[in-house]
């Protein structure tokens, strides 16, 4: 059974930093897509980063760009979103996601491709 835990959530002040882990299980994700995607109160959920765990190739939302860092330690089957000089805008429920399934390299924004997903972690972000 697949699945995804998310930790590191918290609430920080803005210019703060945070880092959510997300370690999986049931399946081990060394050539796949996985990615960080947030929700905010009232918004429909969106892509904040993603990684292509074979290669290490990244994709970012315009939003976090140079401010997010996603990463991956395969030996762990973990991936990782180093979050620096978070914004009030960056205040959301973070959600871990996984296609265990082999697509490419280029790593899909739309939410239905990922079939797992973490409980989600939330994050809160303080003017």
């Amino acid at each position: 059974q697949v699945q995804l835990v998310e930790s590191g959530g918290g609430s920080v002040q803005a210019g703060g930093s945070l880092r959510l882990s997300c370690a999986a299980s049931g399946h081990t994700y060394s050539s796949n897509c996985m990615g960080w995607f947030r929700q905010a109160p009232g918004k429909e959920r969106e892509a904040v980063a993603r990684i292509y765990t074979g290669a290490g190739i990244t994709y970012y939302a315009n939003s976090v760009k140079g401010r997010f860092t996603i990463s991956r330690e395969n030996a762990k089957n973990t991936v990782y979103l180093q979050m620096n000089s978070l914004k009030p805008e960056d205040t959301a429920m973070y959600y871990c996601a996984a296609d265990s399934r082999y697509r490419g390299s280029i790593c899909s924004t739309v939410t239905s491709l990922y079939n797992a997903w973490g409980q989600g972690t939330q994050v809160t972000v303080s003017s």
